[in-house]
């Protein structure tokens, strides 16, 4: 135990010995600190002087605010219709094969049931759809005329700038049987 408190002693006494060791001779620094600070000078230039704005009232108030979006005040312009002129109807609803262009379906296939011909379409965006005589197909009032084997064939009613509506016969055929007159 007496071994044990003599090695504390000397082991406190030599951290005592190194600690009075460590203190640094800085004069020379605190010197050269000195003579920089009195011999600069410091330059601070003063704030600039704004002028005063005269102020304007907001009178816009009653005008549409820029970030809403616009509310459109379209007129559909009326067509003047012309007496024995072949015009679709209007007022029926949509089918889903009317909110694509021709160009952008095509006839993958087509099979039968119950003794009625079917035909199925694929539109560019992937979704498959079926078709019979009757349906409605195109951006231009198509209808489906008839369905083969091979083949869709569409009647389009295209305006003709005088209130008219031409029909156009289109056909859309199996990836294989391409090359027909009129095909899409």
């Amino acid at each position: 135990m007496k071994d044990n408190l003599t090695s504390k002693r000397i082991a406190f006494i030599c951290c005592i010995f190194v600690l009075t060791g460590c203190g640094a001779d800085i004069d020379d620094l605190v010197e050269y600190t000195e003579e920089i600070k009195n011999n600069s000078s410091v330059v601070v230039t003063p704030a600039p002087v704004f002028k005063t704005l005269d102020s304007v009232d907001y009178n816009a108030s009653d005008l549409r605010d820029p970030f809403q979006r616009a509310v459109a005040n379209v007129q559909v312009a009326e067509v003047a219709k012309v007496p024995n002129c072949s015009q679709p109807d209007i007022n029926r609803a949509k089918e889903t094969l009317e909110s694509y262009g021709l160009d952008a379906l095509s006839m993958s296939g087509a099979f039968s049931t119950n003794g009625k011909q079917f035909g199925l379409v694929i539109a560019n965006d992937g979704t498959l759809h079926k078709v019979t005589t009757g349906s409605y197909i195109g951006l231009f009032n198509g209808r489906v005329t008839s369905v083969s084997e091979n083949s869709i064939t569409i009647t389009e009613y295209l305006p003709d700038g005088a209130g008219c509506f031409k029909p156009k016969t289109a056909q859309m055929s199996l990836s294989g049987a391409t090359g027909n007159d009129n095909n899409v």
